[in-house]
């Protein structure tokens, strides 16, 4: 399954929260719920985090062996 920590953690690493994806335009806030929650979201948003960060896509996703793969 694919998981957000990679980016929790480079944000608290640039002294960032959650809501600062937000409040600098590269996200919703219905995408951060989703986020928040271990959903999934478009590959373009995160390349938009990646690009607007200036860091690489390990920097926000990681993959993690179990967990349900869902068809949606």
């Amino acid at each position: 399954m694919i998981t957000y920590k990679p980016l929790w953690k480079t944000l608290i690493d640039r002294e960032m929260n959650k809501t600062d994806l937000v409040l600098r335009g590269i996200i919703s806030r219905g995408t951060l719920a989703k986020m928040s929650r271990g959903d999934g979201v478009k590959l373009e948003v995160i390349d938009r985090i990646c690009a607007n960060l200036g860091c690489q896509l390990t920097d926000v996703i990681a993959y993690e062996p179990g967990g349900m793969v869902s068809n949606e």
